[in-house]
């Protein structure tokens, strides 16, 4: 995992990584699955090479049949997803520093240069520059674009001109993590993950309207302590959970503003899940299910053991999940059994499986491919 700091200058952050890099022990081998009795059936849709570099880690944006994605070197691409055509593409010919925010007419990224660029109809509309570095998809909602910078702050454009509307800064932590965290809405809140805590904010304002701990910063040093929230949060009508980096899990009661329950969970991707049931991949590939109402653990399952697994996807025909290896795997939602496993021909995905209106899903991968299933 990658980590930046606004305190910290490169060559020291370069360092911190060194030391991480060096004390590491080597990773476990899986063990062989051998053959799979497929209990799920997986179909490919359709398959379109979009970018030959998609090495950034992104969530992919999807409203309707359209879907936004970026690739590293500054290329926006909006797909329609019932055949995998391209609706259009702006190559913004700089490096991005975030994947990209969809509202289905506008697309918004921010680049390594720390500029938020907001495209429309296969154009920029219009660039602003920010006082910091954003790791965070921007989110187009509203007729704004919001952003979370690596300073904690968080601020409000005008979607059609550019006007900034507003900003609030929050205390921050030394370290923040090189990673998609949780900037997303509920109703008229705007959800944002800062530290470890899920705050609500006034769309309108910026103004705080609760703030929930979901993980509480320990330790001596900034590494210890950081505890961010990572993307993507799973919201199912008033109840959304998240996942503290390497900490805890929680489900909140957004419309009450309350914290319904924590549990320790070391992971680093974000949790999905239906109204009963949340699911999370941790850090040694153990998937987990919890009830999304008291936090009870339901289950364990061991068979993807230290294979380096994705954000996993709630389906209603069983949990999909990626590895390093970019094999695909269907798990059933009762006991994490697995039902499938399924090879993409790619080192790895760029992109947790992401829903699809249908009830399919849709991959980035790691060689530049989106990939689309169904599971009939």
């Amino acid at each position: 995992m990658i980590f930046s700091s606004k305190l910290f200058k490169p060559v020291v952050a370069l360092a911190v990584l060194a030391l991480v890099a060096c004390g590491s022990s080597p990773k476990p081998t899986p063990q062989s699955l051998g053959e799979v009795k497929v209990d799920q059936p997986v179909e490919l849709r359709w398959k379109q090479w979009v970018s030959g570099d998609t090495r950034l880690s992104q969530t992919l944006s999807i409203v309707q049949d359209r879907l936004a994605l970026a690739s590293e070197d500054g290329r926006v691409s909006i797909v329609n997803t019932r055949h995998g055509e391209t609706d259009w593409r702006v190559d913004l010919r700089t490096s991005l520093n975030t994947g990209a925010g969809f509202d289905g007419n506008f697309a918004a990224v921010v680049t390594a240069g720390n500029e938020l660029v907001v495209m429309h109809k296969g154009a920029v509309a219009w660039r602003s520059r920010l006082t910091a570095q954003s790791f965070t998809n921007p989110l187009v909602a509203g007729e704004r674009v919001f952003v979370m910078l690596a300073d904690r702050s968080v601020m409000a454009f005008d979607q059609t001109n550019g006007q900034r509307l507003w900003t609030q800064v929050r205390p921050s932590e030394g370290l923040v993590l090189h990673q998609n965290g949780v900037l997303t809405f509920f109703q008229n809140n705007l959800l944002v993950g800062l530290g470890g805590k899920l705050s609500a904010m006034d769309p309108d304002n910026g103004l705080l309207r609760w703030e929930l701990p979901i993980a509480t910063p320990r330790g001596i040093n900034d590494l210890e302590r950081l505890v961010d929230l990572v993307a993507s949060a799973s919201r199912v009508n008033n109840s959304v959970c998240v996942r503290a980096f390497q900490a805890q899990v929680g489900c909140v009661d957004a419309l009450r503003g309350a914290l319904l329950w924590t549990r320790p969970a070391n992971g680093a991707q974000g949790v999905d899940g239906d109204k009963n049931t949340l699911v999370g991949t941790e850090s040694n590939g153990v998937v987990r299910a919890w009830n999304r109402s008291t936090g009870e653990r339901i289950w364990d399952t061991e068979r993807l053991k230290y294979r380096e697994l994705t954000t996993p996807l709630w389906t209603n025909k069983g949990i999909v999940v990626g590895d390093a290896g970019g094999w695909l795997y269907i798990l059933s939602t009762q006991d994490g059994q697995l039902l499938n496993k399924i090879k993409t021909g790619s080192d790895g995905f760029a992109s947790p499986p992401t829903a699809l209106a249908d009830g399919g899903f849709v991959v980035l991968t790691q060689n530049g491919s989106l990939l689309a299933y169904q599971l009939p």
